[in-house]
């Protein structure tokens, strides 16, 4: 392997909905695909996450009479974005994009399947306690610095790097291998929040040791 043995590669939510075509797509969302599928071989540790969503989730739109895709509601756990129907469990839209090579990951986490809580973030669910498990499998594995890309840039990813961090992991975004939403702004709002949380955002993958 290129990447110490400490070094695993986190692949967030390449799914078909956040593709072209997809119920939400991010523009471009694809093209993280073949950056991905290149780097994958360098770790020898490599988790995926995947929205995985039942019907009746809070978060979509359609379960909020009136409400609009891309506003606001509040919940008992704070402001949640109301999103059009996506990744539901099952479903074309929550499979991972084809041309992903999936067979490389030795984890996958799923998100956001509890009907009540929206889940961005690889390690905690959006009330900041809930957890996801992927903590305890990285350190049972004896990783300690983490690389991310994936789907979007701003929102799932940039909130797993912020909280891998504040978990005490070293970690770099790659920024050739995510897409971002951009809604109003938020890409470059969450590229601060992320740099300010210590992490590293790079536009490509530095080489790694021979």
């Amino acid at each position: 392997m290129i990447r110490p043995d400490d070094t695993a590669l986190i692949v967030v939510d390449v799914q078909n909905d956040f593709c072209t075509g997809g119920a939400l797509a991010v523009a471009g969302g694809e093209q993280v695909v073949p950056v991905i599928n290149g780097i994958m071989p360098e770790f020898g540790t490599v988790v995926f996450t995947q929205d995985w969503h039942p019907a009746e989730h809070v978060s979509f739109a359609a379960n909020h009479a009136g409400a609009e895709p891309f506003t606001s509601i509040r919940l008992d756990y704070g402001e949640q974005t109301l999103w059009p129907v996506h990744c539901v469990q099952g479903s074309r839209g929550a499979a991972f994009h084809p041309d992903l090579d999936d067979s490389r990951a030795q984890m996958v986490v799923r998100k956001g399947f509890r009907p009540g809580i929206d889940s961005y973030s690889a390690f905690f669910e959006n009330d900041r306690e809930t957890v996801t498990g992927l903590r305890g499998y990285l350190v049972s594995r004896g990783i300690r610095r983490l690389v991310l890309g994936g789907l979007a840039t701003d929102f799932c990813v940039a909130w797993s790097a912020v909280d891998a961090a504040s978990l005490g992991f070293d970690v770099t975004v790659v920024l050739e291998a995510c897409r971002a939403i951009d809604l109003d702004g938020s890409l470059a709002a969450q590229v601060d929040v992320m740099r300010s949380a210590g992490v590293s955002v790079v536009e490509a993958l530095p080489a790694g040791p021979a």
